[in-house]
């Protein structure tokens, strides 16, 4: 069955962003809170969404979840769907979860309009490639993610023009 997730969930969804980090090999860039989840999730200014997958076998009854968020395209003038996490626990995979997942997502779109449903793959994973292959997925080998992250990130952030830019100015502690 899949659900939407709930503030209830915060906890498990740590846990299995957790094992998902773990399972690629990157444990250590895991660093979210469950109270930044939550706050992502569940606050007054909620930039994400998540779906729950839960069977009888699994730990707890969750198998698996998928973290969103929505995007826009200029070229179709329309919102779209991006998925930033895909996970099924190893001993509930096989099962269909992660298809159901996927579509429960791809309901989610052509019930609000939503031209495109994209997400991101590690090239190593190919049982993941398989699934999306099977359900029509297709890669898009023209376009390379980039990334800035770090002291990249506040370098090139220090280079901008300071104000207008609809974030309040960094201001000077009072004292």
């Amino acid at each position: 069955m899949i659900r939407t997730a709930t503030p209830a969930d915060v906890p498990v969804i740590h846990a299995l962003i957790r094992e998902l980090a773990e399972f690629e090999r990157a444990l250590e860039e895991a660093r979210a809170t469950e109270a930044q989840l939550h706050a992502a999730l569940f606050g007054p200014d909620a930039v994400a969404s998540a779906l729950i997958a839960e069977d009888g076998g699994s730990e707890g009854g969750v198998a698996g979840f998928a973290l969103w968020f929505r995007n826009f395209s200029t070229w179709t003038g329309t919102p779209g769907l991006y998925l930033e996490d895909l996970y099924v626990r190893p001993a509930a995979r096989g099962a269909g979860h992660g298809k159901a997942l996927l579509a429960a997502l791809a309901a989610i779109c052509v019930g609000r309009g939503y031209e495109r449903f994209e997400w991101s793959v590690l090239d190593w994973n190919e049982k993941a490639i398989g699934v999306y292959r099977s359900i029509g997925a297709r890669p898009q080998d023209e376009w390379t993610v980039q990334r800035l992250t770090g002291p990249a990130l506040a370098e090139l952030a220090a280079q901008a023009a300071p104000a207008g830019l609809g974030e309040p100015a960094a201001s000077a502690p009072a004292g």
